[in-house]
């Protein structure tokens, strides 16, 4: 008999991997579910450039998506000081523009 996935709701590029593979944000704190580092992880962004291999651009949107979320749900956690918007930048979408080492 298997164990229920608690976050079967989740939806999106990585919710199809085992769930062990899931480095999926924990809203509204965006941390990852799995390591607890903040999202996206390491793991996350490799998996993530996996599922995005062979779309560069779809994986910017994607995570531009991210950073729109994130920063609302950042910005009502804790609203002075506010997070800052570069290291929100560099967090969810500096990487993207960089090819995989």
């Amino acid at each position: 008999m298997s164990t229920p996935n608690p976050d079967a709701h989740v939806h999106g590029p990585l919710s199809s991997l085992h769930p062990v593979h899931q480095h999926l944000p924990r809203r509204p704190l965006w941390l990852c579910r799995v390591c607890c580092d903040p999202w996206p992880c390491p793991a996350a962004r490799m998996l993530l450039r996996v599922e995005y291999r062979a779309d560069r651009v779809a994986l910017s949107i994607y995570m531009a998506s991210q950073l729109f979320d994130a920063t609302a749900d950042l910005c009502r956690l804790n609203p002075d000081p506010a997070p800052d918007p570069a290291e929100l930048f560099a967090r969810f979408l500096a990487w993207t523009a960089t090819p995989p080492s």
